[in-house]
């Protein structure tokens, strides 16, 4: 038999499931999503904890002229089922296959494009006052993580949200176990009453009756609404947001649909901004994931029924970061190590553990983390911050105010940079060497191998200046080894000594290069090697002595070329009026969307056969 899911085709199917099979459609659901997802990887314990909360939405909404804006968006995998897209999910995350985030150009139903935190509340503010401007008539539903409250961006928009005079629903997906202490028979009781649909027209209604009352007056009526207003102060949860002007709902048990549905309801009778405040179980349905949601946050492949996910067998660049923060964390107790929610992610797990009193969690806060850093390097501390190559683009303006400008020591530790795969366009780490470069008095440094990031790491204890280490995802190239040349600041490694062409690598591509160079030699030409190490200052010295013995020097790096090492080398030899021909590789003024790397690399021409091919083309043997 046919279950309920397979009912579902498009936007708004939903509506016509009968209400007692909510929980099984549901069940069907997070089946469906642990099945997929241990198939192709993706986001697990997000999207099982918000199952029972996107149903409720659907069947509140009618899509797509209703708008559902995700935060960040990693947990709309039931959503893209409930609008059609359930067929799509074998190709999830791979190359020209559906995106593990919202996009406008899959279906109109994913109203805004995510990928980042803490943006959902402004966008769906923007919508709102869009919708007033135009006169137009549909309800627009921000979706918040408690986590994703920890970024001022979205405070911001809650300072401005408060001044609407329509309707804007903000629903907080809290999934903290420490919040379930605030969830009693107090809480459900009120909830009860505030979300009862009555008692929200009379309270809209009260002060109004009371001021057509011959003798009562405004100053009675005002009076009744303080007494009510300091009750609820006392015993209902959300004072905070009710004190900035923005209607609080909560809380309720997130996988309850008779609640869900009635308060959903309830907040879009509203006419101003409502908080609907939500508990939810990260992981939900699957006990693997519910054990150590984190583990299963964005997971590879695994195997249901054990929950043993499928890792390399290698050591990867964050283990090897890792090992070296232990390594110059013991060395010195000036070293501190900050982390912007992602602790695991950056490899900092072990340090905190190591060294609690100087390990830091901002939060979701990459701004504040950076000028946090730099209060830390101003009183005599030696901070690292991890932080992904992609998340590092919103702490630009703290990088060059409170860290470049007055010249502090602090080490940015980039992971996940260049092309990282299935995430796509919103995670790719391909502009920090050109913004991390053009900032005065940065230096910026891209280790070929594992060995040369402990290297860096090592040299990063005495330099007393701000200083950029990026270093790509996956397994660590061990490649190169016997080239180990001691780590002088400015200065570039010879790898193999040739002619006629030089190829100049930054960081992960000189693993690929390698493989260039191998190519080339099979052809005849025997070029020579270059690891850049530093990408800025320019090794002028070995670019002069390149320029004199080849006839084109080739840049790689895995980067935007816009602003990026083979910029700032044809500039270079501009500046100096060198007539050697330069070409460049790396990525061109596109966004690159998901999929396997190596896949992504073969589709811009960053491949090592592309590569040669070109070279080849252009040189006469």
């Amino acid at each position: 038999m046919a279950g309920i899911l397979e009912q579902i085709k498009g936007a708004n199917d939903i509506k016509a499931v009968s209400p007692s099979k909510y929980d099984e459609l549901a069940q069907e659901l997070r089946e469906f999503i642990i099945h997929s997802v241990s198939e192709t990887g993706g986001h697990l314990a997000s999207n099982l904890g918000v199952v029972e909360l996107t149903m409720a939405l659907h069947l509140c909404l009618d899509l797509p002229k209703d708008k559902i804006i995700w935060d960040v968006g990693h947990q709309s995998y039931t959503h893209k089922i409930l609008t059609g897209r359930k067929d799509e999910f074998a190709g999830l995350r791979s190359f020209g296959g559906m995106s593990g985030f919202p996009k406008h150009r899959e279906s109109q139903c994913d109203a805004f494009d995510t990928g980042h935190s803490s943006t959902s509340i402004s966008a769906a503010l923007g919508y709102v006052r869009a919708r007033e401007i135009k006169g137009e008539d549909y309800t627009v539903v921000a979706v918040i993580g408690d986590g994703s409250m920890t970024g001022g961006m979205a405070y911001e928009a809650l300072n401005n949200a408060a001044r609407l005079n329509s309707n804007l629903i903000i629903i907080l997906n809290d999934n903290k176990m420490s919040i379930s202490e605030n969830v009693g028979g107090m809480s459900k009781y009120l909830n009860r009453i505030r979300t009862n649909e009555s008692y929200v027209e009379l309270k809209s209604d009260v002060e109004t009756a009371l001021r057509k009352i011959p003798g009562i007056g405004d100053s009675v009526a005002k009076g009744v609404k303080k007494s009510k207003d300091s009750l609820k102060q006392l015993l209902i949860p959300g004072g905070f947001f009710e004190d900035l002007g923005i209607e609080y709902m909560g809380p309720v048990d997130g996988h309850n649909m008779t609640q869900l549905l009635r308060v959903i309801k309830t907040a879009k009778k509203e006419k101003r901004a409502v908080l609907v405040h939500v508990i939810t179980q990260k992981g939900r349905g699957y006990k693997p994931a519910e054990v150590n949601p984190s583990e299963f946050h964005g997971v590879g492949k695994f195997d249901i029924e054990s929950g043993h996910i499928s890792k390399s067998p290698n050591m990867t660049y964050t283990e090897a970061f890792s090992k070296a923060m232990l390594y110059i964390g013991t060395k010195d107790e000036r070293v501190v190590a900050v982390s912007a929610a992602m602790p695991s992610g950056t490899g900092l797990v072990k340090f905190s553990k190591r060294f609690p009193k100087r390990f830091f969690d901002v939060g979701i806060a990459e701004e504040h983390a950076v000028t946090f850093s730099g209060g830390l390097a101003a009183a005599g501390l030696k901070p690292y911050v991890a932080i992904y190559s992609s998340f590092f683009q919103r702490a630009y303006d703290q990088i060059i105010h409170d860290v470049c400008i007055p010249d502090l020591p602090v080490v940015f530790c980039i992971d996940r940079a260049g092309i990282v795969g299935a995430d796509g366009e919103t995670h790719q780490g391909i502009l920090d060497l050109s913004f991390f470069s053009s900032i005065p008095g940065m230096t910026v440094f891209a280790p070929k191998n594992k060995f040369e990031l402990y290297d860096i790491m090592k040299f990063s204890l005495d330099f007393e200046h701000p200083l950029a280490i990026r270093y790509p995802r996956g397994d660590a190239y061990e490649g190169e080894q016997h080239h180990r040349a001691p780590i002088v600041y400015g200065k570039s490694e010879l790898l193999y000594e040739g002619e006629q062409v030089a190829l100049v690598a930054v960081g992960s591509m000189v693993e690929t290069v390698i493989e260039v160079k191998d190519q080339l030699a099979e052809a005849g030409l025997h070029a020579t090697v270059v690891n850049a190490r530093f990408v800025k200052p320019l090794d002028t010295d070995m670019l002069d002595d390149l320029c004199e013995k080849h006839n084109m020097i080739v840049t790689l790096e895995e980067n935007v070329l816009r602003g990026g090492f083979g910029e700032a080398v044809s500039d270079y030899y501009m500046t100096k009026g060198s007539p050697v021909c330069v070409r460049h590789v790396g990525i061109p003024d596109v966004y690159v969307e998901h999929g396997n790397v190596a896949r992504l690399k073969q589709s811009i021409g960053m491949d090592a056969w592309a590569i040669s091919s070109k070279i080849l083309s252009e040189v006469l043997i």
